[in-house]
This record gives structure tokens, C-alpha cells and sequence, in this order.
């Protein structure tokens, strides 16, 4: 049985139409035209920012980024920067955005976390609710960042997993903190900050791994002195 429409079928082969059909296929492409030439312009400023160790416009390209990150990764991998130099380059960027909000919470209500992988195959310490306990027996640089930290103000927690991250923030409630750990790990800690809207900085790990894992510790003390009077030294 034929079916009948309640309106004309010519009315869609009018000129009218013909013209909208163009006008919008003529937009879609310069709105297409318009990203691509937008993603390559932020492939060369990401570029241009990790060879030469610069960060060029970090505010206009971390809110960039959250939307076109897998294109802007494609475009980085073919002029030759990896993955791990452009996750990298976000963590550099987010900790930049964060340091003026960082400098200003009091030591007092800011923590740092610290991935068990750090510490030595025949650390004595033990499990507790709050995480591992260092109990600075020489045998990894823990014990000579640990107790100047705690003794600066800091809350530490060295943590068997992520879970304990949300745990602690839950229970202690500091106003910033500092997540140490692989490439990863850190984006991952990076973008838990922003869900639960704490103040994040991260410390990345000079070795991956799950067992003795190493980093420069200078680096930490350094982003852990951020707006204190005087900075945190190392235990001898």
C-alpha cells in the first residue's frame, strides 16, 4: 500500500533548499578547516615548548588540550615527541597553573604522597591505616625527605595504592597536596586533584617499576618549599 506524506515531495527539490544544502556543507567545512589549522597551531606550541624547555601560552593550552588532546597527541607523535614527552609536558604545565594557589595554602593543612615502589626490597616498615610508616633505617632516600617534611608541617603518607589517596584527603582533609610517582600516576593524581577540587602538584619518578623506583629528591623539597620562608632541606 502506498504511503502518503502530508506534504509535497517537491518541496525539498526547490532551489531554496539546494542553496541551504550548500550554505551548510560550505560551513561545515570551514568549521573543519578552522580546528585543523587550530590543532596544528598547538602541535607547534607544544613543540616549540618541550624542545626548548619553555611554556608558551600555558593558560590557553591546558583548557585547549582537555578537548583535543588525542589529535594534538597524533600531530606530536609525528613531529617526533612522544607520548611520555607530552604527558610530560601537561604535568608541567597543571603544576605551573597550581603553584601561585599552592604557595598560598599553610603548610599545616598540605600533604604529600609517596608510592611505596620508593622504598628499598627490605624496608622494615609496616602496613597501618594511614599507609606504610618510614621508619628512616637508611635503606632508601625516603628517611632523608620524610621527617624534614614532617617536621616543616607536611602530612605524609607512603601508600600501597591510589585507594589511600582518597581515603586520607577524606579523613584529613588537607588543602593541597603533592603526589609523587610514574608519568602515570601523576597525571592520574593530577586529575584527581581537579575532580575533588584540591590543589595538586606532581613530582615525576626518575625510573618506572613497582620495586625500588627512584627521583630526585631535590625536586621535591623544591616544589615542598613553594611559598615557605625557608626551604626544606634533606636529612644527612
Amino acid at each position: 500500500m502506498p504511503v502518503t506524506l502530508p506534504f509535497p515531495v517537491t518541496v525539498f527539490n526547490s532551489p531554496f533548499w539546494d542553496n541551504l544544502a550548500l550554505l551548510i556543507g560550505q560551513v561545515l567545512l570551514i568549521l573543519i578547516l578552522v580546528w585543523i589549522v587550530f590543532v596544528l597551531g598547538m602541535v607547534v606550541l607544544i613543540v616549540l615548548s618541550i624542545k626548548r624547555k619553555h611554556i608558551y601560552f600555558p593558560m590557553l593550552l591546558r583548557p585547549v588540550l582537555a578537548f583535543t588532546e588525542g589529535a594534538v597527541a597524533t600531530g606530536c607523535q609525528i613531529l617526533g615527541v612522544d607520548s611520555g614527552q607530552l604527558m610530560e609536558f601537561l604535568i608541567r604545565i597543571d603544576n605551573d597553573m597550581n603553584t601561585t594557589a599552592f604557595a598560598a595554602v599553610p603548610v599545616e593543612s598540605r600533604a604529600v604522597f609517596f608510592p611505596h615502589c620508593l622504598r628499598s626490597a627490605k624496608c622494615p616498615a609496616r602496613l597501618t591505616p594511614d599507609g606504610l610508616k618510614c621508619v628512616s633505617c637508611g635503606r632508601c632516600g625516603l628517611g632523608s625527605v620524610i621527617p624534614p617534611l614532617e617536621e616543616a608541617g607536611y602530612l605524609t603518607f607512603l601508600i600501597p595504592g591510589s585507594t589511600f589517596v582518597k581515603r586520607m584527603v577524606k579523613k584529613y582533609r588537607p588543602q593541597a597536596m603533592i603526589g609523587v610517582g610514574c608519568i602515570v600516576e601523576v597525571k592520574e593524581g593530577l586529575e584527581l586533584g581537579k575532580r575533588i577540587h584540591m590543589i595538586t602538584l606532581g613530582v615525576v619518578t626518575k625510573t618506572d617499576g613497582c620495586v625500588e623506583t627512584t627521583m630526585d629528591w631535590d625536586e621535591l623539597l623544591e616544589a615542598a618549599s613553594i611559598g615557605l620562608a625557608k626551604p626544606i632541606e634533606k636529612k644527612d
